[in-house]
C-alpha cells in the first residue's frame, strides 16, 4: 500500500469521527495534533486535519500511521 494512498471514508465519516474522539480523549487541541504530526514529518495544516475529522477529506495511510503512534492506539480504533 502506498503511504500517500487515501483511506476512503465514504458517506460515513467514521474514521474522522474516531480520530477526533481519540484526539479529544488525549486532551489535544487541533493545533497540538498538527504540531505533533509535523514533528513526525507529516505536512498537514489545522484546516486539513479539521476536514479529515469532519469526513470532508480522506486521511492518507501515512497520516494514519503517524496518528496511531501519536494517539497510542490500534488501527482498529480508527474503524
Amino acid at each position: 500500500m502506498n503511504k500517500t494512498e487515501r483511506i476512503k471514508q465514504g458517506g460515513s465519516p467514521i474514521i474522522g469521527y474516531n480520530i477526533r474522539r481519540l484526539r479529544e480523549q488525549k486532551r489535544l487541541r487541533n493545533m497540538d495534533m498538527v504540531a505533533k504530526l509535523q514533528l513526525e514529518g507529516i505536512p498537514i495544516s489545522t484546516s486539513t486535519l479539521s476536514k479529515i475529522e469532519q469526513g470532508a477529506c480522506n486521511p492518507t495511510t501515512e497520516q494514519l500511521i503517524a496518528l496511531r503512534k501519536i494517539l497510542g492506539c490500534d488501527y482498529s480504533d480508527f474503524f
